[in-house]
């Protein structure tokens, strides 16, 4: 295994103690508390990050209402908002291979999907939003009540907090800030404390791109202090949350005490299914990349698969061999396809539920051991995971493991899978795979999912709306979705006698 060197400019950034970003300036959290930043391919500590609490949340609010109400931010045109986001766009792409290195060490991804994926969707995010500055409009209403002129206009929501997870931490941080800047509103942002440091990167050069102060606010530190501050401030006008479904509850109920707007992105159990009549050699490669892609770290994983009876075994032997020809290593290794889990505490919750499998019956084909062959046993390693005829109903085909994780479960017919796929408390995302485009459409209208793929898995792309039904969340990112997510509409009346 050749695991490259890190690099000297990723070096010298992880030699300081990461601060909070308030008001334009890098500062400790009020009570100097830090968190240490970890390596989940080797157990060794990079850095540490600033540990912020509800006082730095409260400094980090002055400062974005300050900047929304009054200043440059206020004053800036939608033409240089979307120069500024362009901009942005353009210093992730120069960075952009330290961003990948910094994002490999920090969640252990392999560095081509931090480089190839996570780092390019980032900038191509901001990209698609500096087009909409000058494209949020109001419209005239044909009103009947009198001679009136009646309109609306569009205006930021206010001060937002957005928490993102740890999966895909500078990703969900663009997807995030770059819709709320493009409609003026200001940010209190916190990442994950596991995977701070593209975020805090990210940080430096919105000031490098001339970010006003007080625009966008990085809070680090724990969700129970950090994060919980940010739910429960009466002056946040907004939450945008990405996350567990557990999580996603309390970020409800704190918004309900002053009817704060949310946005939650949560769970996924999603259903990749099938049908013998399928490019079978498509659809097997489709559904392993679909839950063996990021470590299965991600909430649109194709964790169950159901494939007809006729062609199950055959699409069942090709997952197995795909998932056995899975490398396992450091991320930093270019040949490494699978990286390391982000944490202890993550691996051993991947490690019971292949004990719950195995308790439940279902047949353990493929992994599910932890890896600790040399240079690898100080780091987070999970070998690919695949079982067989599961239930639809046992705890591994119902609740979401977040790891490299598959339940292949065979079904007979259209009417039973479709029953099958939606007996689930979470509808975030569905594959189909058929020739048969007419069962396509209808399988796509029965599934209850706020998306469905068919012949194909999990693309994404900044002009789609991306977000579930049930308890995968509520509102729409990316798109012209966003933008809703982060304006209020005014009403004007203008009485024409």
């Amino acid at each position: 295994m050749e695991t490259r060197a890190i690099s000297a400019t990723v070096a010298r950034f992880l030699l300081e103690s990461k601060k909070l970003l308030i008001n334009g300036e890098w500062m400790e959290s009020s009570s100097s508390d830090l968190l240490p930043v970890m390596n989940p391919a080797t157990g060794e500590r990079l850095t540490y990050i600033a540990a912020g609490n509800e006082e730095d949340v409260d400094r980090a609010v002055a400062a974005a209402r300050a900047a929304l109400e009054k200043g440059d931010w206020k004053k800036m045109t939608p033409m240089d908002r979307s120069k500024l986001l362009w901009k942005i766009a353009d210093l992730i792409d120069l960075h952009a291979d330290e961003l990948a290195e910094l994002e490999t060490l920090d969640n252990g991804k392999p560095i081509s999907i931090s480089r190839n994926g996570d780092v390019k969707a980032s900038s191509n995010v901001f990209r698609y939003y500096a087009g909409w500055p000058t494209k949020i409009v109001g419209e005239t209403n044909p009103v009947s009540n009198g001679n009136y002129l009646n309109y609306t206009v569009r205006e930021p929501v206010g001060v937002v907090g957005q928490i993102i997870p740890w999966n895909y931490p500078l990703m969900m941080a663009a997807w995030k800030l770059a819709p709320a800047l493009a409609v003026g509103a200001t940010v209190i942002l916190k990442p994950a404390e596991q995977t701070s440091l593209t975020a805090i990167r990210l940080g430096e050069l919105l000031i490098e791109a001339g970010v006003p102060a007080g625009v966008v606010n990085i809070v680090t530190g724990t969700g129970k202090k950090a994060g919980a501050a940010i739910a429960n401030h009466p002056r946040i006008d907004k939450v945008a949350f990405t996350g567990s479904t557990e999580v996603g509850r309390h970020i409800m109920q704190a918004g309900a005490v002053n009817i704060k707007r949310t946005s939650l992105e949560l769970g996924g159990k999603s259903p990749n299914i099938i049908f013998a009549d399928a490019d079978l050699e498509a659809a097997s490669l489709g559904a392993s990349e679909g839950v063996f892609y990021n470590m299965g770290q991600d909430c649109t994983a194709g964790s169950r698969v159901f494939v007809q009876r006729q062609v199950y075994e055959q699409v069942l032997e090709r997952i197995v061999q795909y998932a056995e020809n899975l490398r396992v290593g450091n991320g930093l290794d270019p040949l490494t396809d699978i990286g390391p889990i982000v944490s202890e505490e993550q691996v051993e919750r991947i490690s019971s539920y292949v004990e719950i499998g195995l308790e439940e019956g279902a047949t353990l084909m493929s992994g599910g051991k932890r890896v600790t062959d040399g240079v690898l046993k100080h780091g987070h390693f999970i070998q690919p995971t695949v079982f067989a005829n599961a239930r639809n109903d046992s705890r591994i085909a119902q609740e979401e493991i977040f790891g490299p994780f598959v339940s292949v479960i065979p079904f007979d017919d259209a009417e039973e899978v479709i029953s099958l796929a939606n007996d689930s408390i979470y509808g975030l995302g569905a594959g189909i795979w058929t020739r048969d485009i007419g069962r396509a459409h209808s399988m796509a209208k029965s599934i209850k999912s706020g998306m469905i793929w068919i012949n194909s898995y999990g693309a994404v792309d900044p002009a789609s709306p991306f977000g579930g039904y049930k308890m995968s969340g509520y509102g729409r990112e990316m798109g012209a979705y966003a933008i809703d997510l982060y304006t209020e509409t005014k009403t004007v009346w203008v009485k024409m006698d």
